[in-house]
């Protein structure tokens, strides 16, 4: 390889623009409108715009994107995590168009990111799981039918989704046709497919997961495992390496299980087997994200070994650098920094963030996507930068990460600072052995959220480029440029503003108003404009950074629609009134 595209956006693209440059390769940016002037955009060696600013216009677009690697001479894609990286289509389209794919053959994508197949894999290998459907279900009655042959809880998941998106779970069996339909969209906006599958849902679990590097030589080695309970809507937000009060046995068994189920898919790359751990300590096998892991960090850590660098090598055809699982040289813990509103049940904030001031010392390590001026738009992930911290033990590290979360600011956008403060004061979670009880719901049900909303941001206009074609030197060249710099150009503003997310000049709040939660789009309408409603009632749901939320009826009475779907609003916008 000499030079790499990186399809994918924020801290995962600048994590393997750094790698690129220790391998000694070139990297390829692209960039939606939206970050045209983000940080992985600037410090590529060459960026290529997209010309959008939804996902399925611009990191979902595999033509867009392979156009960009002709037009760079990219000869190899590293797709991140999210977005296409677990997409077979787009690792075939890859490989036909003669460049070298940074992953798992599509084959092995299809088998393992098909969470279905993955599970039939698992019982072939003799790996535990719980009972699930044998086949993606085609509509809510299959749902319906499973919850009544096992009862409820159980989970509806996206079959070729991860990272906690189309992931729905099931309480209540009126809920089953809504959450159904909730995945299925979810999936849809994630990862361009929306097949679901249902499983049994263990309550209050543990998450924990096996990091596994296999070579194109047949070598499989699983470098240790992490724990990632802490969770909020089934998205990872702490977690650490080794995963902490494992029995060897459980230990053992999860690396077995990880490795089997790799050997047999004929594995190549960097992945990952996830796996429930339940109260009573039976495990059971999750699934196999065919991609690097947000939370690949603290494995860094603990094995010494660069995974992005790894995965460079292994797509080169090297062998890997190691023949046995490494024992853990240190304890290691990850927090995500996300945009999200944590007194507002953890409401995404998009916006411009005014001071992004990181912490040091010893132990600490920041892998970012942003810094002071960066945007973080509503129409992607809630991701801004990742704190990583080691120790000697869990205890320094702990310590460690008390002093590097003191020292974290953040301003102009919402985080989850305060939630992360919050944790390493919490006894659930600096308990040890039978004292840990944190859980995949722990946020959920055991935390008391009584942390302070933060400063709404001010609200995002959805227009950052104005395009237009001049001419140089004979030739007809497209042309974008930044919206502020046209601020003074009436043609221009005009052509902005019928783009701009309505709420700028939002109607007057008033007791009627329904109030858009987050800044976002309207998805869909559940109560018909006229309709009767009642306090509690779901009326409307709203997507904002890949996740949806459901807007509540605040008042009985009348509704009436002022905001139609597929409408961008900013938060606290007036999209409807309750007479």
């Amino acid at each position: 390889m000499k030079k790499v595209l990186i399809a994918n956006r924020g801290e995962i693209a600048v994590r393997i623009i750094r790698a690129c440059a220790d391998y000694g390769v070139k990297s390829v940016a692209v960039y939606a409108d939206a970050d045209f002037d983000a940080l992985h955009a600037r410090m590529a060696d060459e960026a290529y715009g997209l010309d959008g600013d939804r996902p399925a216009d611009t990191y979902l677009n595999i033509d867009k994107l392979l156009a960009a690697a002709r037009r760079s001479g990219a000869d190899a894609v590293h797709p991140g995590y999210g977005f296409l990286s677990e997409s077979a289509v787009f690792a075939r389209a890859v490989i036909g168009a003669g460049l070298t794919w940074i992953g798992p053959s599509p084959d092995t994508i299809e088998r393992l990111g098909d969470k279905v197949q993955a599970r039939k894999i698992a019982l072939e290998v003799g790996a535990p799981l719980v009972a699930g459907t044998a086949d993606p279900v085609t509509g809510a009655e299959d749902v319906l039918a499973f919850a009544q042959e096992h009862g409820l809880p159980i989970a509806i998941k996206a079959a070729f989704g991860g990272g906690g998106r189309g992931l729905k779970v099931v309480w209540r069996m009126e809920d089953v046709a809504e959450l159904y339909e909730s995945a299925v969209r979810e999936a849809v906006t994630a990862f361009g497919r929306g097949e679901c599958y249902v499983e049994q849902f263990l309550d209050h679990p543990r998450h924990v997961e096996a990091q596994v590097l296999a070579d194109q030589h047949g070598k499989v080695v699983v470098l240790g495992t992490r724990d990632c309970s802490l969770q909020r809507r089934n998205q990872k937000l702490v977690e650490e390496a080794p995963a902490p009060f494992l029995s060897d046995d459980q230990r053992q068994r999860i690396h077995a299980s990880a490795r089997d189920i790799c050997a047999h898919a004929g594995y190549v790359g960097a992945g990952t087997v996830e796996f429930l751990l339940s109260a009573s300590g039976a495990i059971s096998f999750l699934e196999v994200n065919t991609r690097l892991q947000v939370e690949h960090p603290v494995t860094e850590e603990t094995c010494g070994l660069d995974l992005v660098v790894e995965q460079l090598r292994i797509a080169d055809g090297l062998p890997l650098q190691i023949d046995a699982e490494p024992a853990p040289r240190c304890h290691a813990i990850e927090f995500r920094i996300n945009a999200e509103d944590v007194g507002r049940g953890f409401l995404p904030s998009p916006g411009r963030i005014t001071t992004f001031a990181a912490p040091s010392g010893p132990g600490v390590r920041v892998d970012s996507g942003v810094e002071s001026g960066s945007t973080i738009p509503g129409t992607f992930d809630s991701l801004m930068a990742k704190l990583i911290v080691t120790g000697a033990t869990r205890e320094q590290a702990i310590a460690r990460a008390r002093r590097a979360l003191a020292e974290f600011r953040i301003d102009g956008v919402a985080s989850v600072l305060p939630f992360h403060r919050a944790v390493l004061a919490h006894d659930d979670f600096l308990g040890d052995g039978a004292s840990f009880k944190v859980h995949t719901r722990w946020i959920e049900t055991d935390f008391a959220n009584d942390l302070e909303a933060a400063v709404r941001p001010a609200p995002l206009g959805a227009v950052n480029l104005h395009r237009t074609a001049v001419e140089i030197d004979g030739k007809r060249v497209s042309l974008g440029l930044p919206a502020e710099l046209l601020r003074g150009l009436q043609s221009a503003g005009a052509a902005a503003a019928g783009d701009s997310a309505v709420g700028n000049a939002a109607a007057t709040a008033s007791a009627q108003s329904v109030a858009a939660p987050i800044a976002g789009t309207i998805q869909a309408w559940k109560a018909g404009d006229g309709a009767t409603v009642k306090q509690g009632e779901l009326i409307a749901t709203m997507e904002a950074m890949k996740m949806e939320m459901q807007v509540l009826a605040h008042r009985d009475g009348v509704l009436k629609h002022e905001a139609a779907p597929g409408q961008a609003v900013a938060a606290g916008a007036s999209i409807g009134r309750i007479d």
